[in-house]
């Protein structure tokens, strides 16, 4: 889904001209705490606000100096064709500049405030728009450009003095002289001769397949498909099928290759079509329900005008077929596959999230998870949907998550840390692992794409609070005895004792369980020595974040809570105290390495 702009506001001055472009562009507004009277969201420090919108791909509109976003983004740019539009405001509204992101919709945008503010005027710099008064490499919606490369080198010889010829549609309604040097080529066809080569997407391709088809099978016959009806797979606007094929390898990849959407359809919407099917099929109904599954789904995405330009072609495995609309297609039919994303956010503060954390939490449509942890994403969950679970509801956040993501919905589980350590992300794999018997989910979700992605860990965190206590071999163990037995907690304690990791405890007490942080350091003061250091880490990342130091002698329960994450030290783990405090590391053994290299010469 395309990321709706942020609007930020930074002083009362600016208020009027925030809320005017926001109404415009349909987007919220985010002020600046005690600077800001009225705002969708508030906010500490500009810069930080900034960089995390656009570290998440947020398009960002600064009614504020254009400094400022300068640099609050500066630290980030790397990449000009994945960056999202920043423009700047003036807080009177007299002047729209963007900044980054002109071929992106920046340009476009700044045209669409100016309007908005009545006359402001649009500061485009970029030598296209001002040329030409339009961006070539940005065609109208529904429109693909089949070559976008080439757009730079074309602008350059129309800035250099040659004219443009247009064959087809002028979609960017230029002068085209009949002798131009500069091809411009819009039509369904491929245009190998053409400087730029555009289609209008009309045509929607319908597939069928064995289970587990060899992609490249359907990949081939897409191909001819397509070449022999004399079109460019840019004049595609997506691929479709029946919804049972939503996690088919082979249909995924023919619409990654194609660089369009997945599109399904239930059986009661392609049977539907079944009227209009040129091959229609009993075999096919009796299997499935419809009669028809390739030439149904390319009528059904290609609307009430469609035509069925390629009848059902065929190979031993799939089934091919390609309808066109009689305009471009841009509003598309039918559900994408649903995606869920199980996202692990770091302990909370935004600077320790992962950029593609924050972007896959900006193009959710729905957020579950623990309310604590949606609530520490701040103006990022701002208009989406929120499903919280309480702490103990883990089972049903997950197969909640699952299940709407099986409806088609892009939904983000959300987790503190890494959500595959101690977190969400083993039970989602376990639930879809398991039986139709053993309370697990509908085949619809077997159907979803499951992504993950890392996240800044407790004890990475407080290993980097504390220096580097994990220089050498260690381990982690949960001192919950809520899922597994307890037994097991004391047997493994006794082998990292026993095998001198550093470890890192999590959950080691709750309210009602005491005795097993105190029971883990009787166990380890058998095998490591009483000033063992120990750090103690709450809230970290987080503005109440607390940290101390102990001897593993010296460890007392009550000084640990729910929030804490305790690194104990090996028996080699040393806290140094350094100008800038005490700083615990554990040597990997280089003094070793280096004695004996030295033992070695001469």
């Amino acid at each position: 889904m395309a990321l709706k702009p942020v609007v930020i506001c930074l002083s009362r001055s600016g208020e009027p001209t925030a809320h005017r472009v926001a109404a415009a562009l349909g987007a919220d507004v985010h002020g600046r705490e005690t600077r800001v009277d009225v705002a969708d969201a508030f906010f500490p420090n500009a810069l930080d606000h900034v960089r995390m919108l656009f570290a998440a791909g947020t398009p960002v509109i600064g009614v504020c100096a254009a400094g400022i976003l300068i640099r609050a983004v500066a630290p980030l740019l790397a990449d000009k064709t994945k960056e999202p539009p920043v423009v700047a405001v003036s807080d009177d509204g007299g002047v729209v500049v963007p900044l980054l992101g002109g071929h992106r919709g920046a340009n476009r945008l700044a045209q669409q405030i100016s309007e908005a503010l009545d006359g402001a005027v649009a500061a485009v710099t970029t030598a296209g728009d001002v040329a030409l008064g339009v961006a070539l490499d940005e065609p109208p919606a529904g429109y693909r450009l089949a070559n976008p490369s080439a757009a730079k080198s074309v602008m350059a010889r129309l800035l250099g003095g040659e004219t443009t010829r247009v064959e087809g549609e002028n979609i960017f309604a230029l002068d085209s002289n009949p002798d131009g040097e500069v091809l411009l080529s819009v039509g369904d066809a491929p245009a190998p001769d053409a400087a730029l080569s555009y289609h209008p997407q009309r045509y929607a391709l319908g597939l069928g397949c064995a289970r587990n088809a060899d992609p490249e099978e359907l990949w081939e016959l897409v191909r001819d498909v397509l070449a022999k009806a004399g079109i460019a797979p840019q004049a595609l606007a997506c691929v479709n099928s029946i919804d049972l094929k939503g996690d088919e390898p082979a249909m995924n990849l023919v619409a990654e290759r194609l660089g369009v959407p997945l599109r399904l359809f239930t059986v009661e919407e392609l049977e539907a079509h079944a009227d209009d099917l040129a091959t229609p099929s009993e075999v096919v109904f009796a299997e499935v329900g419809t009669h028809g599954v390739s030439e149904g789904a390319a009528l059904a995405a290609a609307g009430e005008s469609a035509t069925l330009v390629v009848t059902k072609q065929k190979t031993a495995n799939a089934t091919c077929a390609l309808a066109k609309a009689d305009q471009p297609i841009v509003a598309l039919a039918g559900r994408s596959r649903g995606r869920l994303s199980i996202i692990g956010i770091g302990p909370g503060q935004h600077s320790w999230r992962t950029p593609e954390a924050s972007q896959l939490v900006a193009h959710a449509q729905e957020l579950v998870g623990y309310g604590l942890y949606i609530d520490l994403l701040g103006p990022l969950a701002l208009g989406k949907e929120r499903s919280d679970f309480p702490l103990g509801g883990e089972e049903d956040r997950c197969r909640y998550a699952l299940e709407q993501a099986a409806k088609g919905k892009n939904v983000a589980l959300i987790c503190s840390g890494d959500a595959g350590i101690y977190a969400m992300g083993a039970l989602v794999f376990e639930l879809l692992d398991r039986g139709p018997d053993e309370m697990g989910v509908s085949d619809a979700a077997h159907r979803v794409e499951v992504v993950c992605t890392p996240g800044v860990s407790a004890l990475q965190g407080a290993a980097a609070r504390a220096g580097a206590p994990l220089g050498h071999d260690f381990c982690a163990i949960s001192l919950s005895d809520l899922l597994t037995p307890r037994a097991d907690i004391v047997k493994r304690l006794n082998a990292a004792a026993e095998g001198d990791f550093v470890i890192a405890f999590y959950n080691p007490v709750s309210l009602r369980r005491r005795t097993l942080l105190a029971e883990a350091r009787d166990i380890l003061l058998q095998h490591r020595p009483f000033d063992t250091p120990v750090m103690l880490a709450s809230s970290l990342g987080r503005s109440e974040e607390h940290v101390r130091y102990r001897k593993l002698g010296e460890l007392e329960v009550d000084e640990v809570d729910m929030l804490t994450v305790v690194l104990i030290g090996s028996s080699n783990s040393r806290l140094a105290h350094l100008g800038e405090g005490p700083r615990m590391y554990t040597p990997r053994g280089y003094a070793r390495k280096i004695d004996g290299d030295l033992s070695n010469v001469g």
